[in-house]
């Protein structure tokens, strides 16, 4: 039956996606969205401020980017910060059981799917999302900083999505640390032919950090989202951060 409803799920979005349905059916569905938009809003008010870690749902405990993403969601955590991703296993799980085990605030925002994806066991809290678009904006809305595991196409969808809306101001210039030099060297390569070729802003390749490093990773994050934005660390456990005023 979970699955049936799942498919169910998938359908209604594909459907909307391939073109003009009846203006009723069209009406239905932005009322389905805006309800997943309005618990989302009441679920998450007070879960900040995050750091988003992105990441590939695919790599099991025994890859070397699932032990690192351990130790980058237990550096966001000992910083103060609630760990945010995507909910589900893989980088996702680690980064979040990082959190979890280092005395932080773990979350997860779950994309609803016949396959892959479900919750992880690490999460203090967190909610299934029907909508991948809603999801999206979700995993943006409450984070000052943002660490891109390697993944597959939908991490990368996440990355672009970010840098896009800090390019385009439509948020802050918060910080997107982009972890494993090596295995994201072409996706930086060509970002580079993109500034070459003048398709993007010299300007904006100051919007990424490329490290391997969690030591790093935390002080880039220090100077850019705590320092920056003037984040103060609450008295109370688990340890996160407010903003002032």
């Amino acid at each position: 039956m979970k699955n049936n409803n799942n498919h169910r799920l998938q359908t209604e979005e594909s459907l909307f996606l391939r073109g003009p349905l009846s203006r009723f059916k069209e009406l239905f569905f932005s009322f389905r969205v805006m309800f997943s938009f309005i618990k989302a809003f009441r679920k998450m008010h007070f879960i900040g401020p995050c750091v988003t870690v992105f990441g590939s749902a695919r790599f099991n405990e025994s890859n070397p980017f699932y032990v690192q993403a351990e130790a980058v969601g237990a550096s966001l955590a000992n910083l103060g910060f609630t760990v945010m991703t995507g909910g589900g296993p893989g980088i996702m799980e680690a980064a979040n059981k990082g959190a979890y085990e280092a005395g932080g605030y773990s979350v997860g925002c779950n994309i609803i799917l016949p396959f892959e994806q479900k919750q992880n066991p690490y999460l203090h809290k967190w909610i299934d999302i029907r909508y991948f678009f809603v999801r999206k904006f979700l995993l943006i809305k409450y984070s000052y900083a943002f660490v891109v595991m390697p993944g597959g196409m939908g991490t990368l969808d996440e990355l672009f999505e970010s840098i896009t809306l800090i390019q385009t101001k439509m948020i802050h210039d918060f910080p997107i640390v982009i972890f494993g030099s090596e295995y994201h060297k072409e996706l930086c390569h060509h970002i580079q032919i993109m500034a070459e070729n003048e398709s993007i802003s010299p300007e904006d390749m100051k919007l990424l950090f490329v490290t391997d490093s969690v030591e790093e990773m935390a002080e880039h994050i220090k100077t850019h989202a705590i320092k920056k934005f003037k984040l103060v660390k609450k008295a109370h456990k688990p340890k996160k951060w407010m903003g002032e005023g």
